[in-house]
């Protein structure tokens, strides 16, 4: 857990550096590589500097620092393209307020073009690496997989694969199986030896691949524990993979819609 904060630390800072020198970069751009006496570099510099906390706030709120995800989808580069843009308009509204004027309106077209491209390879690229370090042993993030399935073990490739934080280390299952181990990860027994798996592997994180019938039992020693517990979708016989949680009245479920309609 440790080192999963200090890596979400990084990820702050290098985020708000990197904003920074994307200004820096587009002033020098703009005005020439030079100190402009009609733009002071030092007053756009402070203005910059005040304006990154409120766009790492953004960033934030959209939960853009979240190492499970992957950050080479079109959904979290949309995510950067609209904080940046909020960004950037934060930036020359405080320097308008400040100043009451603004050298040139580029600048700013061009500060946006520029965070975003070295935001999005450099989250792409940072993500990769934090991976690896939370993935390595001891695994930041030990995950029980309870149900030898189908889904289990195509969920088990995939978290191999991508190296996501999730690091699966133990499978129990409920009914019994004869298998000894998918994708590399041992199946240790059934239910009966709950307990002793979660202290024995030092377990973060449950995912439910089966065995309905114990999900509220599984689900109050996650509370008893304060372990995260995750439940695919399968387990209640959702296999096509098109549902998604959405917020009703703040109030989480489950949707599947009929395609083509928007509501």
């Amino acid at each position: 857990m440790a080192r999963h904060r200090l890596l979400i630390v990084l990820w702050l800072c290098s985020d708000a550096l990197l904003f920074i020198v994307s200004f820096i970069l587009a002033y020098f751009v703009r005005v020439g590589w030079i100190f402009s006496t009609n733009f002071p570099f030092a007053a756009f510099l402070a203005v910059v500097i005040g304006t990154t906390p409120l766009w790492l706030l953004i960033l934030m709120f959209q939960r853009t620092f979240r190492l499970t995800d992957t950050q080479a989808d079109t959904k979290h580069f949309l995510s950067l393209l609209w904080s940046n843009i909020v960004g950037v308009a934060l930036f020359a509204l405080a320097y308008f307020f400040v100043y009451d004027l603004f050298f040139s309106r580029l600048l700013l077209v061009e500060a946006f073009l520029f965070s975003t491209v070295i935001l999005w390879f450099w989250h792409m690229f940072f993500t990769a690496l934090a991976r690896r370090s939370l993935w390595r042993d001891p695994p930041a993030f030990p995950t029980l997989i309870i149900g030898a399935t189908r889904e289990a073990a195509k969920l088990i490739e995939t978290l191999q694969r991508k190296k996501n934080p999730l690091r699966p280390v133990a499978i129990l299952d409920g009914r019994g199986t004869t298998l000894k181990a998918l994708h590399g990860v041992p199946i240790i027994g059934k239910l009966d030896k709950l307990e002793e798996t979660l202290d024995r592997h030092h377990i973060s994180h449950l995912i439910q691949c089966s065995d309905i019938e114990q999900s509220l039992n599984l689900l109050s020693v996650c509370r008893n524990r304060s372990l995260t517990y995750l439940l695919l979708p399968s387990v209640l016989g959702i296999v096509e993979r098109d549902e998604q949680v959405e917020s009703l009245e703040n109030v989480a479920v489950m949707v599947v819609r009929p395609q083509g309609l928007p509501t």
